[in-house]
């Protein structure tokens, strides 16, 4: 029961941070598409200004409560895919440095410069999860002690890269319905037009995605593996009715269930796995694999529910005080 409920702790910091920093990363991909001159690129990175930091503490929260409570899964995560999270590090890193040093000088060079770390860093950074999130679905090769096997090259699979690219469409549309929600005046309009655009590639994506998941991972059927998705597609058409109507805080509050179903419904494919092993039915190491003692576990378990609350609260206040529109001027 109580790993039950840290796989769910844990799922649920990680969605949260998709679903927020999600719209950061999502608006730094599209700002070369809504934003023309430096105001207007300006006005973007202020949208986000007042969230981004906050929102990323999900991302430390969720790897923290991963540590203290699956240690065994945060060792071989680490030892899998240490590469990947170093670069995830130092991306993460460029991003901060570019939304606080970009106002620091009035130069147009500099402002350019650190304009495309921002949109590099965050597209990057998308990749990188995505392909993190399609070898956790696929499964990685494990040896008996559940450390793993393979290459850095294993985990460049189609499958992961395919998990990307639907990661970048969705993303973008997030970032997209946040834009045309925070933003006022031209870019407003350009990223709703935006956010219309990209609605067909995400759908496109997330069948070819659907598809590629039941070759990967074979049919389950549940009421779980039938209420998800639909759950997803019903987000998804909603997302598409209130573009159309101009309804940007509909359109995003539509993105955020839409992210928030494909979240779940991989943390209902891998449990109870923390890392599948590959391929896809071999096992894995479980949550009961990587648990620590009982102890232990209801220690982490309680800060780890406790710092969620407080994290929400504080999100909360800073979305009531900060929630007014971006004008370009």
């Amino acid at each position: 029961m109580l790993e039950s409920l840290g796989f769910g702790v844990v799922a649920f910091m990680l969605g949260v941070y998709v679903m927020l920093d999600g719209y950061d990363l999502g608006v730094a991909l599209v700002s070369p598409l809504i934003a023309r001159g430096d105001r207007e690129r300006a006005a973007a990175m202020r949208s986000i200004g007042p969230f981004w930091n906050g929102n990323e503490v999900w991302l430390i929260a969720g790897a923290g409560a991963l540590f203290a409570l699956f240690p065994a899964a945060y060792a071989t995560a680490f030892s899998g895919f240490y590469l990947p999270l170093v670069v995830v590090l130092w991306l993460l890193m460029f991003r901060g440095i570019a939304l606080e040093l970009r106002a620091q000088l009035d130069s147009p060079l500099w402002h350019d410069f650190w304009d495309a770390a921002f949109f590099l860093s965050s597209g990057l950074l998308i990749v990188l999860l995505g392909v993190a999130l399609g070898n956790l679905i696929r499964g990685v090769p494990l040896d008996a002690a559940g450390y793993f096997q393979g290459t850095f090259a294993f985990l460049l699979n189609p499958y992961a890269l395919l998990i990307a690219a639907f990661g970048l469409a969705a993303l973008g549309q997030h970032g997209a319905a946040f834009a045309a929600m925070r933003i006022d005046g031209e870019p407003a309009l350009r990223a709703a037009r935006l956010m219309r655009g990209l609605w067909w590639a995400v759908l496109a994506l997330y069948l070819l995605c659907g598809a590629a998941t039941v070759v990967v991972r074979g049919v389950h059927l549940s009421v779980g593996a039938v209420a998800v998705p639909a759950v997803s597609l019903a987000a998804l058409i909603w997302l598409r009715a209130a573009s159309l109507r101009g309804r940007a805080p509909a359109a995003f509050a539509a993105s955020s269930v839409f992210l928030a179903a494909l979240l779940a419904e991989a943390a209902r494919a891998l449990y109870p796995y923390l890392i599948p092993a590959f391929p896809a039915g071999r096992g894995g190491l479980s949550i009961y694999d990587a648990a620590p003692s009982r102890t232990a576990l209801e220690v982490a378990l309680t800060v780890s529910i406790a710092g969620s609350a407080a994290a929400l609260v504080y999100g909360s206040v800073v979305w009531r005080r900060m929630a007014a529109k971006i004008r370009v001027e």
